[in-house]
């Protein structure tokens, strides 16, 4: 996760060690995360912030790039599971 932050001062910032004072929002390290944070304005809801620069999405989006991770993990196929039906007291009454 890439830590993007709000300092005291209103200046939004990316955190690459976490350690910066200030209200903080994570995102993911894929670019569809980035991009999707970019255009519905997730970041801006989240530090309480009128803007973030377009210069912060392209340092999370260099940061993706260089970490590997420029997709997302697609979701572990789960084996349909049927849940077991409840037996009620009626059912176990001789």
């Amino acid at each position: 996760m890439l830590r993007v932050v709000r300092q005291p001062d209103g200046t939004v910032c990316y955190d690459p060690k976490g350690k910066i004072n200030g209200r903080g929002a994570y995102v993911c390290p894929a670019n569809e995360c980035i991009t999707q944070a970019q255009r519905q304005k997730r970041l801006e809801r989240s530090l309480r912030a009128s803007t973030v620069s377009a210069d912060v999405f392209e340092a999370l989006l260099a940061v993706a790039a260089a970490s590997g991770v420029t997709d997302l993990v697609p979701p572990m196929q789960m084996n349909a599971v049927v849940p077991q039906q409840r037996i009620t007291d009626k059912e176990n009454k001789v």
